[in-house]
């Protein structure tokens, strides 16, 4: 068995197939892992390609007819894969190299890298595959059992933006990954984001099971700002205003019933939607028991409230707050919004005592800047472009 990282002399290129002398200046392509490595190399190990007396000029790995990234040094003597391995996968390489001699040479090396017993499963709740998505969309990324190498886990996440952005990934806790734009989503652009996980290791007996890639695309930017004081919600397109609409909003007698103030997104559309007070604690024989059928009902946080069609309170609407906390508008108003709106669209509520927590649903955009990057394992942002990620200073 040849140890990893040992010499291979690489054979001449050339119509006569013969093997080149090794003179002082021939050419020596150091590969890692070496041919004979078995199937015990490690997949959060990087391929490298390492040239003595010479350059490297190419380097082709594949996997099941894919093909793996990696990048060369400056000085082009070396090649590096830039993501972890799938395990128990099957890799060939073929690497070519110019000596000082003048000569170019091709070495190739086939190897199988290390099974793992246990892997983490991930869940991307947002965004879907081919999806259209608001301008505040973030992109949210769930694993099943608590990740202990988060820096590890943020390196293998990468998203790739059609018009150029800034933005970093924040931990909830060790089990939920976020990303979120410093300014919301330019309108109108697509988007990539491609999760390097297969192989990377997340706790010390787990790693990535599976890569995984979604294309979104950013549509028009929808904004509505609500207004509790005046009792009207206007709805913009793209920065011009196309509806104003006159809404009820939570009473305000109780806290659970007081709209949240702040940056939400909407979430999630239904029609129709059970409303039940014993999601927040209030059960039949409760003085404040309801349980109420809605429809034409958009979700904007994870304390029950939605924008939905209340005909019981149209006589309200624009001028008192009667509701539950929810954002009560007319059958044609309620409809309209639901069919005009995309999950992700920012919707900014004004003038209520009780504050939208960052956690509750996608209360994201209620932390500064400052303390979004903080939430980094890496502690730093990323300028998004078409190719890719460059790392940024936080800021």
């Amino acid at each position: 068995m040849v140890a990893i990282g040992a010499a291979i002399a690489a054979a001449a290129a050339g119509c006569s197939g013969q093997d080149a002398p090794m003179g002082q200046n021939a050419l020596e392509l150091a590969m890692s892992p070496a041919e004979g490595a078995g199937g015990a190399y490690r997949p959060d190990r990087p391929i490298t390609v390492q040239a003595r007396n010479g350059t490297v000029e190419n380097v082709t790995v594949t996997t099941k007819g894919e093909a793996v990234e990696g990048a060369l040094s400056a000085d082009r003597s070396q090649w590096k894969s830039r993501w972890s391995l799938t395990p128990g996968a099957e890799y060939t390489v073929t690497a070519t190299g110019l000596g000082k001699d003048g000569k170019t040479r091709t070495a190739t090396n086939r190897f199988t890298t290390a099974k793992v017993a246990r892997t983490v499963a991930t869940t991307l709740e947002a965004p879907f595959d081919k999806e259209t998505v608001g301008v505040g969309i973030p992109i949210i990324l769930q694993f099943d059992r608590p990740v202990t190498a988060r820096a590890a886990v943020e390196q293998a996440l990468e998203v790739r933006s059609e018009k150029p952005v800034e933005g970093a990934w924040h931990w909830f806790g060790d089990q939920q990954v976020v990303f979120r734009t410093k300014q919301h989503w330019p309108a109108r652009t697509d988007v990539e984001f491609r999760a390097h996980l297969a192989g990377v290791r997340m706790t010390k007996n787990h790693w990535g099971g599976k890569n995984q890639t979604v294309r979104f695309r950013v549509g028009d930017a929808h904004v509505s700002k609500a207004d509790e004081d005046n009792h009207t919600m206007v709805v913009k397109k793209n920065g011009k205003t196309v509806r104003t609409i006159p809404v009820s909003m939570g009473r305000g007698d109780v806290r659970k019933y007081t709209t949240t103030n702040g940056n939400h997104l909407t979430m999630e559309k239904a029609s129709p939607v059970i409303m039940d007070s014993s999601t927040v604690g209030c059960g039949p024989g409760c003085a404040g028991y309801y349980r109420q059928t809605v429809y034409s009902a958009v979700r904007i946080s994870d304390s029950g409230e939605y924008v939905h069609s209340a005909p019981w309170s149209v006589g309200s609407q624009g001028n008192s707050n009667v509701s539950h906390g929810c954002l009560n508008m007319s059958p044609s108003n309620a409809s309209w919004f639901y069919k005009f709106s995309h999950r992700g669209d920012p919707v900014k509520i004004t003038g209520t005592s009780r504050e939208l927590e960052p956690e509750n649903g996608w209360g994201y955009w209620q932390l500064s800047w400052k303390d979004w990057v903080g939430g980094s394992a890496l502690k730093r942002s990323q300028h998004i472009g078409p190719t890719g990620d460059i790392a940024a200073p936080a800021s």
